[in-house]
């Protein structure tokens, strides 16, 4: 894909070349004004029907554990989750009427915060199986930065990007850009959330690529981001112990390989069409974090192989609508929607893939959760936000196609001060 930050065609969509597209960007393109839709109503849909699928498989994988445990209420967890599902659908319909240029301008305080809340976490979170992941607010929940820092990284690497292109080929001030992104990786991995991480250098280096930075400079960022991983896991014993049991968890079935061996025992069991909804045996003890993690597995053994292949293709669908309205906000000269979608599409694949790839034994244990279906509260608002945010990329877009102005009203007047 072309550079996200060279348009070719500044003021007419429609009207350019078509030749002159790849196959990839013909695939991408969609025509926005055929039905005289103001937002993509497929794509809402396709979100609240997950959202709905993943309510009733949290209420399937947690069941169990929740009857046997301290909850007297087998459906504590689906509760919980109805309860962030309706928080994150009301900040998504309060946000859909902000417009992008004002996400801008908090970019920077927002970093700011976040970054300050991840320097305390380590010493004040609330510890959960070793990890202190968890700050506990005064509304009776706890919340995750790390998801926050998801979000918060793609919106800085956009306004960067948008307010100075002239510097990527300027090494030193190249460089200034990764210093935040880096510190709060590195709080991140304080917290022993090293899957967190990941999704978070996953998310720069694609933008960066995207960015169109001279290729020395960005394959220099993949091999210092490799080598920091790979310098995490050797430093660790436990980590190592996953990594030596992620193919062949057999190898410690009552040990580190627990985990993936339930999960792929969990999967085996449903075969094609699955054992049917709620019939899983391995949920009932047999495989942690049923709900959150190894939602995947119960899935598979209730519903098959074919609704988990399914599953996958909706994620890709996401991915690639994502990408698709990257590149239109790209057309139209809207860089910073533009850098926002492509990063929503990218933070989508990457912690998708993770936790598929953990769920079949391809990847060790991450701790990631799967968009919008498994359990965890900040994890699903913070996701719903974000794909308001590109919603509202696709509608700006709209917008444009149809004559109106979605930029910023301070950078507008500085254009007409300029012209004058």
């Amino acid at each position: 894909m072309k550079s996200l930050i060279q348009p070719r065609t500044p003021n007419n969509y429609y009207a350019r070349n078509k030749q002159s597209d790849t196959l990839l960007e013909r695939l991408l393109d969609r025509n926005l004004l055929k039905n005289g839709d103001t937002y993509d109503k497929t794509f809402v849909w396709l979100l609240l029907c997950l959202l709905c699928f993943g309510l009733v498989m949290v209420y399937s994988a947690s069941g169990a554990q929740a009857g046997l445990h301290k909850f007297d209420n087998r459906a504590y967890f689906l509760i919980k989750q109805a309860q962030f599902a309706l928080l994150g659908l009301t900040c998504s319909l309060i946000f859909m009427r902000v417009p992008l240029w004002r996400w801008q301008r908090w970019t920077k305080y927002l970093l700011g915060l976040t970054l300050f809340v991840l320097i305390f976490l380590p010493f004040v979170g609330e510890e959960v199986n070793g990890a202190r992941r968890w700050l506990n607010t005064p509304f009776g929940f706890k919340v995750q930065p790390s998801e926050i820092f998801k979000l918060v990284t793609i919106m800085y690497m956009a306004d960067f990007f948008k307010r100075r292109v002239d510097v990527l080929h300027d090494f030193r001030r190249v460089v200034m850009v990764g210093i935040p992104i880096a510190a709060g990786a590195a709080f991140v991995l304080l917290t022993r959330d090293l899957g967190s991480m990941m999704v978070i250098l996953g998310i720069f280096l694609c933008l960066l690529f995207l960015a169109n930075m001279p290729m020395k400079w960005f394959w220099s960022a993949v091999g210092v981001s490799i080598a920091t991983v790979g310098l995490v896991i050797v430093s660790s014993e436990f980590r190592m112990r996953r990594i030596s049991v992620m193919w062949q968890p057999w190898k410690d079935p009552t040990g580190t390989g627990y985990q993936g061996l339930g999960s792929l025992l969990s999967m085996e069991r449903g075969g094609l069409f699955g054992e049917g909804l709620g019939n899983a045996i391995f949920k009932r003890g047999f495989l942690p974090e049923a709900h959150t993690d190894f939602i995947l597995a119960v899935i598979g053994e209730e519903l098959g192989l074919i609704t988990v292949a399914s599953l996958v293709f909706v994620y890709v669908w996401i991915i690639w609508r994502a990408f698709s309205i990257g590149k239109q906000a790209r057309d139209l000269e809207l860089h910073f929607n533009s850098f926002i979608a492509v990063g929503i599409g990218v933070w989508v694949a990457a912690q998708s893939f993770i936790n598929i790839g953990v769920n079949i034994s391809l990847l060790p244990n991450k701790g990631l959760t799967l968009p919008l279906v498994s359990y965890g509260g900040s994890s699903l608002v913070i996701m719903l936000v974000a794909f308001t945010m590109l919603l509202r990329v696709d509608y700006e877009n709209r917008r444009v196609l149809r004559g109106f102005c979605v930029t910023d009203p301070r950078e507008k007047m500085k254009k007409d001060e300029k012209n004058e």
